[in-house]
């Protein structure tokens, strides 16, 4: 086995300069494009602009933009009580609208989470300046609140200042003695309303200093705001891609072919054409769409053509991603971190050995994927969730084959996406459907070809090695991980034609994000993670958590065997190494507190795990056992988390119980086996997700915190699999390995 060195590589100007042509024609260009954008927010009568973020109306309403992607986390509410804190408004006045594309919304910390790949290598300054002149306005990794907190407070206390110095012009006071409260500006005994104020406050000029909101009294943030996308999903007024109504609209089924290369061979129109509302038939080299009068008719056409698909090369089957993976072991790996001299530990010691495997997953939210595209006087004009809606207009204007500038794309609020969304395939389709038909189309996949075509969560593996000396401590850890270049493949795909990062991602090096949350958070002295990229034939995407969901299962599970070998008390064996994790500790304790820890006693069916990534801290607790008919019934989970500075802790709180049954529904299913290039799965019934029978007791303990505010939407996920896995070997005294639990013996 070779591992390459653990220094990473990273670009300077002189290695863009030599690592291809394009660099010279990249720096020149980046350096010399123009850094001032301004808003382009518009205001319907009546109302008035405050910077690229707030409008307030002449009625005292408050509207905030917010770029992100609403898709059930609760963005179009924390991030609009960040404004409203700052602003001083009564919540009962304060709406959300998507913001219009702009760089002014782009999303750095996105951007560096998600496509590390291709962008961490470049220069901080020049990564900073792509992200923002591309305009990458993305929703993921866990960022919405950490990347735009600052920007709107000093958005929200622009707009109260501007507010306090038209009303201190009417009042002839000092606008620094003016203060904000319930949607009014006050001075003394003197009250005047956001709406009475808001076309004089909005001509007047910021000073140099803006300050921000201090104090406790009054304040939104850290309140149980109620959701401001609620009500309308509760009546059912709130708009998603499937709600969209054209008139003349049509409506669009697809089938895609297989994984791999490959092209559509045979469909039988004639079939097609005998079902009653049927209209027309699309085909590419990679998909057919039957169009017509209602989606049902277009979907039964699609059945009833029978495509045929020529078979790719290589096959893929379960057993050939699992002979990748066993072989990528025996190839060259690149070493992502390291400390100590392992070498030196390892050198002639006993080792502990195990080896842990996960399957593909699924993202398969209630909402698959579905876009409504409309082309006329050449104008594409799109409705789609995205979680990145620059992209989508960029891919739907290739399709089209037109400019950008003529795409017009609004966001709607998605139904689930757990980084499906992140795609743009159903954006380009819609796009190509609409120039062919000539009609206003709504495309949306079939339950079945939502599956067959997801960007998986890799399969992966972990071969993992440690030395437990005599007084029971770990002196020496390596992790080598197999999994497929994720990172890699999903900057290669969504930033396609992209010339800066395509240059970075031609000069090769290692991809960081495949083993995500591999490094250990415990005070081991000698460790190293190694990656060796496996080619399982599958593509592979952003799946809730990442990598975090497959090397926390092998970091927690592996602890616990050493923790067995070192014959100490699982929890114990964990707080005896996190002396520098002081926030991690804490949650271990309370989550053993609150579950009635009984020490991983053989029978206790008790399992306990931990994490850290994204600024969060979070120890899980699990009750679990095996049935009689080999089923795992997970009975209770206790999780204790720390997530820094929080906005809406019921926010937090539906995240983190959202996420252990994410969490859940991965560690017993949620996956799918593969037979010559096309996933098996066709149905959600067939993905063995928790029921509500099936939900345990959870108790979720919110441990109050003044640090930065850390990621809160993904944090639940990773340790719940461990911890249920943990407390099965506890119930059964047999330790399971593989992802999803049990497939290894079914």
């Amino acid at each position: 086995m070779a591992v390459t060195p653990s220094a990473r590589t990273r670009l300077d100007r002189r290695t863009l300069l030599v690592g291809g042509g394009v660099g010279v024609g990249l720096v020149v260009a980046w350096a010399a494009w123009p850094r001032t954008y301004l808003p382009n927010l518009t205001a319907a009568p009546g109302e008035s602009l405050f910077g690229a973020w707030i409008k307030i109306g002449a009625d005292g309403h408050v509207s905030v933009a917010v770029p992100q992607c609403e898709e059930g986390q609760g963005v179009y509410t924390a991030l609009p009580q960040i404004v409203a804190d700052e602003l001083g408004a009564d919540w009962k006045m304060v709406g959300v609208e998507p913001a219009p594309l702009n760089p002014l919304y782009a999303n750095p910390l996105a951007a560096d989470e998600l496509f590390e790949a291709a962008l961490g290598a470049l220069p901080e300054a020049l990564r900073a300046s792509y992200v923002r002149r591309t305009g990458l306005t993305l929703t993921g990794a866990s960022t919405s609140v950490r990347n735009f907190e600052g920007e709107l407070r000093r958005a929200g206390a622009a707009a109260r200042v501007l507010l306090c110095k038209a009303a201190a012009a009417r009042w002839g006071v000092d606008w620094k003695a003016c203060g904000t409260f319930n949607n009014l500006v006050f001075q003394g005994n003197q009250r005047l309303g956001f709406g009475a104020l808001a076309e004089t406050a909005a001509d007047q000029d910021l000073p140099g200093d803006v300050p921000l909101r201090t104090g406790e009294e009054t304040r939104l943030y850290g309140q149980p705001l109620p959701r401001l996308d609620a009500p309308s999903k509760v009546d059912g007024t709130a708009a998603y891609a499937a709600d969209i109504r054209l008139p003349d609209m049509v409506y669009a089924s697809i089938r895609q072919g297989p994984v791999g290369e490959t092209g559509l061979a045979r469909v039988d129109r004639a079939a097609a054409d005998k079902v009653p509302g049927m209209l027309a038939v699309v085909t590419t080299d990679d998909w057919v769409a039957a169009v017509a009068n209602n989606w049902w008719a277009a979907d039964r056409a699609i059945d009833a053509m029978r495509p045929r698909f020529r078979t790719p090369e290589p096959v893929v089957n379960s057993d050939t991603i699992e002979q990748a993976l066993t072989a990528a072991f025996d190839g060259a790996g690149s070493r992502i971190a390291e400390a100590g001299d392992l070498s030196a530990q390892f050198r002639g010691a006993q080792l502990v050995a195990a080896e842990y495997r996960v399957g593909l997953a699924l993202h398969a939210p209630l909402e698959p994927m579905t876009a409504t595209a409309a082309y006329r006087d050449g104008r594409l004009t799109l409705w789609l969730p995205t979680q990145a809606p620059g992209l989508a207009r960029a891919a739907a204007a290739r399709a089209a084959g037109i400019s950008e500038n003529a795409v017009i794309l609004h966001p709607t609020m998605a139904g689930g996406s757990f980084g499906a969304k992140l795609e743009s395939d159903v954006a380009a389709q819609a796009a190509l459907l609409a120039m062919r038909i000539g009609r206003p189309v709504q495309l949306t996949w079939p339950r079945g070809e939502d599956f067959r075509r997801d960007r998986f969560r890799p399969a992966a593996a972990g071969r993992m090695n440690a030395r437990v000396d005599a007084q029971g401590r770990v002196t020496g850890w390596l992790a080598k991980i197999a999994a497929p270049s994720s990172g890699r493949e999903l900057a290669a795909r969504l930033l396609h034609g992209e010339a800066l990062p395509a240059a970075a991602l031609a000069l090769g090096g290692s991809d960081a994000s495949a083993v995500a949350g591999a490094m250990p958070a415990y005070a081991i002295p000698n460790f190293a993670v190694d990656h060796h990229p496996a080619e399982i034939g599958v593509p592979s995407g952003y799946w809730r958590s990442g990598a975090h969901s497959y090397t926390c299962f092998f970091t927690e599970s592996f602890l616990d065997e050493l923790a067995h070998v070192a014959e100490q008390d699982a929890l114990s064996f964990r707080m005896a190494m996190l002396g520098q994790q002081p926030r991690l500790a804490r949650c271990l304790q309370t989550a053993a507190q609150l579950g009635g820890w009984q020490g991983g006693q053989p029978g206790s069916g008790q399992g306990i795990a931990c994490h850290s990534f994204r600024g969060s801290h979070i120890a899980v607790l699990a009750e679990a056992q095996l049935t009689s008919d080999r089923r795992v019934k997970v009975e209770r989970l206790v999780a204790a988390v720390d997530c820094g500075r929080v906005v809406n802790p019921d926010l937090v709180m539906q995240q983190i119980e959202g996420g252990l049954l994410f969490g859940l529904a991965g560690a017993v299913g949620c996956s799918t086996g593969f037979t010559e290039n096309v996933a098996d799965a066709r149905d959600i019934s067939e993905l063995r997700l928790p029921t509500l029978a099936d939900c345990p007791d959870i108790t979720v303990e919110l441990i109050r915190s003044g640090a930065e505010p850390g990621g809160a939407s993904e944090i639940a996920v990773p340790p719940v699999a461990p911890a249920i896995a943990n407390a099965l070997q506890a119930a059964t005294g047999v330790r399971f390995r593989r992802l999803p639990l049990l497939s290894d013996i079914e």
